[in-house]
C-alpha cells in the first residue's frame, strides 16, 4: 500500500468536483490523516451531510483499500 499526498488526495476530489477550490493536508505526515477542505458552488442548497458525502464518494476506493486511514472534511458552498 503506497502513502497518499496531499495532491493525490486534491486531484480525487478535483475528478469528482471539477470547480471546486480544494485543499487537503497531511495532518500526521504519514499519506494516511488528511484534512481536507472543499469550496464549491455546487454545493448550494445541500446539507453538510450531503456535501460531505459527495467528498468522501471522492475518496471511498481509498478508504476501502486502507491506503486513506481518516480524513476530515470542512465544506462550503461557494
Amino acid at each position: 500500500m503506497t502513502a497518499l499526498t496531499a495532491e493525490h488526495i486534491e486531484d480525487l476530489i478535483r475528478r469528482s468536483l471539477p470547480d471546486a477550490a480544494i485543499s487537503a493536508e497531511d495532518i500526521r505526515g504519514d499519506g494516511a490523516h488528511f484534512a481536507v477542505t472543499v469550496i464549491w458552488s455546487g454545493f448550494d442548497n445541500l446539507s453538510r451531510v450531503a456535501q460531505h458525502r459527495q467528498v468522501y464518494e471522492a475518496l471511498a476506493g481509498h478508504v476501502d483499500d486502507g491506503s486513506l486511514h481518516a480524513v476530515q472534511i470542512t465544506t462550503r458552498a461557494g
